[in-house]
């Protein structure tokens, strides 16, 4: 058996589309409810004040331009039902729109046909007319609005207000206060679905959606760190009974495991397993572990509500974009480098994650364009299978420095001193512990202050581990918005501006930190970067109740991981193979054949000539610029 090298690409646009395989439609003729979904979400460049005005201009560019590559649906994303108009914002109670029943409906000022009650029914004609599917983002439960008004109940089986054991049913009788969004307290509530109230209550939500024409449901605060199996289990049946399919997906994905994904067998088709991707780096590497575990659980796919079900490493944040919570669409580019975006895509593809673009299709510029829509890897993305991260690869960095160490582990370990054998590390523990005694206020300079570390009879003249004080997120400290007098921290390299998180949107344990760190990412003002010093010399976060410790670990204990691998096999007997180089300087990575066969086997695998490169030998390599990739399609005769 031969095998040949018919494409790669790491360095430039022009050979990442040099070679394409034999076209065959990924549309034509499949039930893409069996192939990871695809589409365009409007949060990434719209944030939660999307129009409908913009979202059908949006969808008619979509309908023109990726439709043909398996892009189908046009979802709008969270706060639809709230009015654009002073004081709202992505944390405000009050300025949202509910019916009798207390179920969302379409804000008119922003979604002017749905007046009247029509809902979302002329915006999903209008979408239909063009060929695409139309979808919702919705939260759990129970809107905190309708549970303050105490709304009636809607029975669909009447078309009255619920009645039960002599009387009529209300909000108030199945929203669980308690059990609200841990990442909008404000917003929404679980119901209780052992009810036959709180069921009715789901029914009639689900029910609307469906007379609205909706075809996908990205249900959020139900999964992960917010997991509610049983709201889950009810709608997913309530979907299963309609007359149509509608695609079921679920979010958000933080602190989510494979363990805890198989309990979703047949009741959904999507569900997020990372917290929000953004344009940083550090958001791209996070993917790794994680689409890691979910193809070794053997979960890409499984089974799904009337078909597959795929782990969802999250949007495509690419193109013209907007910020995390606020009132404000697209105003900038994206902050991935080519190579890093290139990265994100053939990772995304090789995992077989949903592919949902988030960036703004009206000014898609042609090499994000091109990169969504290469044929390779959307051929992968539809039909490969056997995808796994490969271990069997190394890397050589190419330059002078020590940065072998990942930017997320030389951040995490935050390394100020000389000892090569000794590195600091940054640690979550109760904030009783004595040994989170250490922090203080330090001049920087003239205009700037950090909050450093100093253990007890450290020398002064050591220099101490440091973390830099941001602006605060409002001039006021607004105390409605996040509880707290707070600051906010970076890394000293202002470049990267990485700010330590205490928790992915959800109070935690000082248990559930046994086996987590803090970690550093992109500096987007949520809850769970704001910190405040406290009296006792404690650098505290009330968002998870636990506070920083900085303690040594040895040098030769930091996991480096540097560079990775993935492989799968095609359709037509084609191999595929990925390296990426995770490193910050290029990196030349090698793989045997002969390891190959061990994860593939019945295979026997050689190298001989390709034509258009050259010679390429075994051990298969190729010199790999920073957060780059290069991928090969082996075919085998």
């Amino acid at each position: 058996m031969k095998t040949s090298l018919f494409f790669f690409f790491c360095c430039s646009l022009s050979l990442l589309f040099c070679f394409h395989l034999p076209r065959v439609s990924s549309s034509a003729g499949v039930d893409r409810l069996k192939l990871p979904p695809r589409g365009w979400n409007s949060y990434d460049s719209f944030c939660w004040t999307i129009s409908e005005d913009d979202f059908l201009t949006s969808a008619k560019v979509v309908a023109k331009y990726l439709k043909s590559h398996g892009y189908e649906y046009v979802v709008v994303d969270y706060l639809w039902y709230r009015r654009l108009v002073p004081g709202a914002y992505v944390e405000s109670l009050g300025f949202d729109v509910i019916d009798q029943w207390g179920r969302m409906v379409p804000a008119p000022d922003r979604w002017p046909s749905a007046k009247s009650g029509k809902g979302f029914t002329e915006v999903a004609k209008e979408v239909h007319s063009l060929g695409l599917k139309f979808g919702i983002h919705v939260m759990r439960g129970l809107s905190r609005q309708a549970f303050d008004a105490n709304t009636p109940i809607l029975d669909i089986t009447t078309g009255r207000a619920y009645k039960e054991s002599g009387r009529e049913w209300r909000a108030q009788d199945i929203g669980i206060k308690e059990r609200s969004c841990a990442w909008m307290p404000h917003g929404f509530m679980s119901v209780n679905t052992s009810l036959p109230a709180g069921r009715a209550f789901l029914s009639s939500l689900y029910h609307q959606y469906a007379e609205w024409g909706v075809d996908f449901i990205k249900h959020d605060c139900v999964f992960g760190a917010d997991f509610n199996l049983e709201e889950i289990t009810y709608v997913s049946r309530v979907l299963k009974k309609l007359n149509r399919p509608i695609l079921y997906s679920l979010s958000p994905g933080t602190s989510v495991t494979p363990a805890m994904a198989k309990e979703l067998k047949g009741l959904a088709n999507m569900y997020r397993v990372t917290a929000d991707d953004w344009d940083s780096w550090g958001d791209v590497a996070s993917h790794f572990d994680v689409a890691r575990d979910f193809a070794k659980a053997e979960m890409v796919p499984g089974e799904g509500l009337l078909g597959n079900s795929w782990p969802d490493l999250d949007m495509l944040p690419l193109g013209w974009l907007t910020d995390q919570g606020v009132n404000r669409g697209p105003h900038r580019q994206c902050n991935l480098t080519l190579d890093e975006q290139r990265t994100q895509m053939t990772l995304w593809s090789m995992a077989r994650s949903p592919l949902m673009f988030g960036g703004d299709v009206r000014k898609i510029d042609m090499t994000t364009y091109k990169l969504i829509t290469n044929p390779t890897l959307l051929e992968i993305n539809d039909y490969s299978s056997n995808n796994m991260e490969f271990p069997y690869v190394t890397g050589k960095i190419l330059g002078p420095t020590m940065s072998h160490l990942t930017r997320q582990s030389r951040i995490s370990m935050l390394n100020r001193g000389s000892d090569h054998h000794h590195a600091r590390g940054v640690g979550l523990t109760s904030c009783k512990d004595p040994n989170a005694n250490g922090w203080s206020v330090e001049s920087l300079d003239q205009y700037h202050e950090q909050i450093c570390w100093r253990e007890e009879g450290e020398k002064l003249n050591q220099e101490p581990l440091c973390l830099y004080k941001r602006k605060p997120l409002l001039a006021s400290t607004d105390h409605v918005l996040y509880g707290l007098d707070s600051r906010q921290l970076f890394t000293s390299d202002d470049r990267v501006k990485s700010c330590l998180d205490a928790s992915p949107r959800h109070k935690i344990t000082s248990r559930e930190w046994k086996k987590k760190q803090p970690s550093f990412s992109t500096c987007k003002g949520d809850a769970n970067q704001m910190w405040k010093l406290s009296s006792n010399a404690t650098l505290r976060s009330s968002y998870s109740g636990l506070c920083v410790r900085v303690k040594q670990v040895k040098a030769n204990d930091i996991r480096i991981s540097g560079v990775r691998s993935w492989i799968a096999t095609g359709r037509r007997g084609e191999i595929y193979v990925a390296f990426f180089n995770l490193n910050v300087e290029k990196t030349l990575i090698s793989a045997k054949l002969s390891d190959m066969a061990k994860v593939l086997p019945g295979r026997n695998l050689e190298v001989w000539s390709g034509q258009r490169y050259g010679a390429v030998g075994d051990p298969l390599e190729m010199v790999v610029e920073k957060h780059g990739c290069a991928l090969f399609v082996l075919t085998c005769s």
